[in-house]
């Protein structure tokens, strides 16, 4: 009797007792925990890890969840990079350049003074070095990372007075989102002051702080700037297009199996794509509400941009001395940049001048 006939006979039970089925080794589902820096009540910063666990859930067929943790429920935002180099959680949603007091090269993997926007920055780290750079930075930290959104460029912050001159920055106690930002307003005057997204209002609210950023129309109508300072200025020159980070415990991520890693990139691809296009889709109308509500949307003027962009120049070359890190991939990262703004003044550039003066 040839085995096909034999498993026809014999039924399931046969089957098993005869020893004739294939092994079965069933796999024990995964269960991970994300650490965010972000608070739960903005839906496009923060949710962007949400639309990366239902993406990992329908892919694994739950074979692999990842419960998502708003700042502040495992952990303060700015502790999540310790949580995931010890263990304490498998992976964290954040802005690697909060952790630019580590390194000064940690704020090359999201947003620098001056630096690339958002289809630069994707560009860079898909087909240039970028991710190569900064994973190899990044294994010293027994991390693994995944792009995980960008907000492309962000609003240049909320002041509780109009800045007319470069003078005007001089005492103003300023929250920035990350060191680097924070160091070249020191050298404008300003005093920098750490804090994270839900602090901000109050800290505004109480004169505690004069002028704060965060990202941009939709999160900061949330948050409730408007209500507290009444100008608000563009562009925020300090993050042309911020990316966001999936930083992944190294021995967590190689624990898994091939197709469950292959799971956690596709999911990291597509909220990565998410969140930039839910930016662009909410600010328009969000900035419409803001100008009715009488905020007043100003721009920096050409002597305040002058001098930040000369004092970014003196702290990137302080960090050029401080850190070969940094020093290896800022070079690499301006090399790119230079042919990126070279291709861009003969198409886009010139197609959106264009398209703006246009009343469509």
């Amino acid at each position: 009797m040839d085995r096909r006939t034999a498993l026809h006979h014999a039924g399931l039970a046969g089957v098993l007792s005869a020893g004739l089925a294939p092994a079965v080794h069933a796999q024990a589902a995964v269960r991970w925990r994300l650490a965010s820096s972000f608070p739960r009540s903005l839906d496009t910063i923060f949710g962007g890890a949400g639309v990366f666990s239902r993406a990992v859930q329908e892919l694994s067929g739950g074979r692999l969840t990842v419960v998502v943790h708003p700042a502040g429920d495992l952990m303060p935002a700015f502790d999540v990079l310790d949580a995931v180099q010890n263990g304490t959680v498998e992976m964290a949603h954040t802005a690697p350049y909060y952790f630019y007091d580590r390194n000064p090269a940690f704020a090359l993997g999201s947003a620098i003074p001056f630096g690339l926007n958002a289809r630069q920055m994707n560009a860079w780290m898909l087909h240039g070095n970028g991710r190569r750079l900064m994973d190899d930075l990044y294994a010293g930290y027994s991390l693994v990372s995944l792009a995980g959104g960008n907000t492309g460029t962000q609003m240049g912050g909320w002041y509780l007075k109009e800045i007319r001159a470069v003078s005007d920055f001089k005492g103003m106690k300023m929250r920035l989102g990350g060191g680097l930002v924070g160091a070249v307003m020191a050298g404008m005057g300003a005093v920098p002051v750490d804090l994270p997204g839900d602090e901000i209002y109050r800290a505004l609210q109480a004169h505690q702080i004069d002028a704060a950023e965060w990202v941009g129309p939709y999160d900061d109508q949330k948050l409730g700037f408007n209500k507290v300072a009444p100008y608000y200025y563009y562009p925020g020159w300090w993050e042309g297009g911020l990316e966001l980070d999936f930083f992944i415990n190294r021995k967590a991520f190689h624990a898994l199996a091939a197709d469950l890693q292959a799971i956690v990139k596709a999911a990291a691809s597509l909220a990565h794509a998410d969140m930039l296009a839910k930016y662009d889709t909410l600010n328009p109308q969000a900035l419409k509400q803001l100008v009715i509500a009488r905020t007043r949307v100003l721009p920096f003027s050409l002597p305040v941009l002058d001098a930040a962009y000369r004092a970014s120049l003196e702290v990137f070359a302080r960090n050029d001395a401080y850190s070969p890190e940094w020093r290896k991939i800022y070079t690499d990262m301006r090399v790119f940049q230079r042919e990126q703004i070279f291709w861009l003044r003969f198409a886009e550039s010139r197609f959106n001048n264009f398209m703006s003066a246009q009343r469509i």
